[in-house]
């Protein structure tokens, strides 16, 4: 049963840049600090974010060969001043995205500032984000890198050591307070703003939603930690106030995730399934609202600073 190659997407060989010298008046204006793709750059073939297959269903007794499709994952090289740094991976679509979030996410940025430009490149086996980050930003990383110990395939990507873990609990300052069943709302609509789950049932997402409840943005990813770097990437992208909304993700609460959460500003994050007991503490050092199990209008609220429950529903 092979492969074939669905529609195409992710285009590599893209750059965005904030750089002045660099921008493409086509482009628009550009957000103060920000990373923003540039237009019309020509790369090599483009990855698809799903292939099609054939399978053989078996169900009631009876066989049948059908055709499928199936959501992709392709390795990700990060490489920061031409040293790479971590090798994740993703699903090929918003990649811009999610080098800047995951980079956020890591500490290897302080701001999205840091990031002057990113180039994605096919290579061998892969794609390479190429990024070119600030002086301070790099010798960092490289004091970092002094104490590599190992890494993880999933969970904490990225840290090399228990040290590298221990990064400052950072309270969130300002937390969106939604009106009462948006929440239940936002969930409902949710499922028609995740195309690729839809085609091929595999896959998670995050999403952005406003203090109303509509759904503003959603990214989607193989990975939940992938997914939720992609959704705090835009948002950065896009200078979205953290307070203004809040994050949904179709998946559990990781440690992972509640940090993610926490270092972007975002004070109240929303997951379909369970928590961990660490990231519930996180989450409580944070004063950051953690909801689980949410699924309809009946949620598990873990953690909660606001002085009422009553917004919730």
């Amino acid at each position: 049963m092979h492969a074939s190659q669905g529609p195409r997407a992710a285009p590599v060989g893209a750059v965005f840049s904030r750089d002045e010298d660099r921008r493409d008046p086509a482009a628009g204006r550009y957000l103060p600090g920000a990373a923003t793709p540039l237009q019309g750059l020509e790369g090599p073939a483009d990855w698809p974010s799903h292939q099609g297959v054939q399978v053989l269903q078996l169900e009631g007794g009876q066989a049948l060969e059908r055709p499928d499709q199936v959501i992709e994952e392709v390795p990700l090289a990060l490489v920061y001043n031409r040293i790479s740094h971590a090798v994740m991976l993703v699903t090929p679509v918003d990649l811009a995205d999610f080098v800047l979030g995951f980079s956020l996410g890591e500490g290897i940025l302080g701001a999205a500032a840091d990031l002057h430009d990113c180039e994605l490149v096919q290579v061998r086996g892969g794609i390479e984000a190429r990024m070119r980050i600030s002086a301070a930003r790099f010798a960092a990383l490289k004091e970092r890198r002094r104490t590599l110990a190992g890494r993880t395939g999933c969970g904490l990507c990225g840290v090399e050591s228990l040290q590298a873990l221990e990064r400052p609990t950072v309270p969130v300052e300002r937390t969106c307070r939604p009106r009462p069943g948006v929440i239940a709302r936002a969930l409902a609509d949710l499922p028609r703003h995740q195309p690729l789950f839809r085609l091929t049932g595999g896959g998670h997402a995050a999403a952005w939603v406003g203090a109303d409840g509509a759904v503003r943005l959603v990214r989607e990813d193989v990975g939940r930690h992938n997914a939720l770097d992609k959704l705090i990437g835009a948002l950065t992208r896009q200078g979205t106030d953290p307070a203004d909304g809040f994050a949904i993700c179709t998946s559990r609460a990781s440690y992972e995730m509640v940090q993610k959460a926490m270092t972007a500003g975002i004070g109240l994050l929303i997951a379909v399934s369970a928590p961990t007991a660490a990231a519930i503490r996180l989450a409580e050092a944070a004063h950051l609202t953690l909801i689980g199990f949410a699924r309809g209008e009946r949620m598990l609220v873990y953690t909660h600073p606001w002085e009422s429950t009553e917004v919730l529903w």
